[in-house]
């Protein structure tokens, strides 16, 4: 019988990584999350809501073809590396089109193998036999759990400008849909953003509208954490530049502001958009 898509088990999103040895520790990376379906000499590669995509991957279905197994369906991360050797979202879209040699997929799970279910066996197990039917060196790797306790992993993903990491229950089962036996825990960045305006409202916390530089394109609201003085100053500049409405914006507490403000804003690396973003700081354009 052909093999059919698994809906993915999704990981909690949390603040910080759990402590304890019952868990251990992947870094996260930044791609597509993705399946590989191996029915003999058949290999289908499937998107994380079942899209058939093996025509795009077709390096990667052939080397899927070479692993020495009858049958799988391996859960995974389709990525591309940076010069730094760090995943990079920003370039996967150009090298599935140009570049199909540059990219990789990082296998964490093995849900099936050669007629059997293994979504009732400990992670722990499943992962050690996929580590064993993994060849070393080829675009299709295993993801390494990183040795130490869940907050000394979290500083080494955070020092090495990673989006962030997934802490697995040792001994959990597959289940898919949301799942706390997978805890998500991503690092924050800051980057510079156009100001659009200021969205206040009595007895709710102010927001700022941000913008990407260069394109204009919104990206989401950040939470003013600034202090009292420099909420002052801000509150002022937007008085005295008041802007217009952007097309298709309407945010009707928002006091709009004219370009030339240029915001610092801390936010969860690794987002399209602004997600648990706090505005740091602010200056005019240079």
């Amino acid at each position: 019988m052909r093999l059919k898509f698994i809906e993915p088990l999704m990981p909690t999103l949390v603040e910080r990584p759990p402590e304890g040895d019952a868990w251990i520790h992947e870094v996260k990376f930044d791609g597509y999350r993705s399946q590989i379906i191996i029915d003999d000499a058949e290999v289908r590669i499937l998107t994380r809501r079942g899209l058939d995509w093996t025509a795009k991957y077709r390096d990667l279905a052939e080397t899927a073809r070479g692993l020495n197994v009858r049958s799988a369906i391996i859960d995974g991360e389709i990525i591309v590396l940076n010069d730094a050797g760090v995943s990079d979202f920003g370039e996967l879209r150009k090298a599935i089109t140009g570049r199909q040699h540059d990219l990789y997929f990082v296998a964490f799970d093995l849900l099936h193998l050669n007629g059997h279910d293994l979504r009732e066996m400990p992670l722990i197990n499943r992962r050690e036999i996929l580590q064993a039917m993994i060849p070393e060196g080829q675009h299709i790797q295993f993801s390494e759990a990183l040795p130490g306790t869940g907050d000394a992993v979290f500083h080494l993903v955070d020092r090495a400008g990673l989006e962030g990491m997934v802490s697995k229950r040792k001994d959990s089962k597959y289940r898919s849909g949301p799942s706390t036996n997978w805890l998500k825990a991503k690092c924050f960045t800051i980057d510079e953003y156009e100001l659009l305006g200021v969205e206040r409202e009595a007895g709710k916390p102010a927001f700022a509208l941000m913008a990407e530089r260069g394109t204009g394109r919104y990206v989401g609201s950040a939470f003013i954490t600034l202090n009292r003085e420099m909420r002052e100053r801000l509150w002022q500049r937007v008085q005295e530049a008041p802007g217009s409405q952007p097309k298709g914006m309407k945010r009707p507490a928002t006091q709009w502001v004219k370009p030339g403000l240029i915001g610092r804003v801390k936010h969860l690396r690794g987002e399209a958009d602004l997600r648990h973003a706090s505005l740091q700081d602010f200056r005019e354009e240079d």
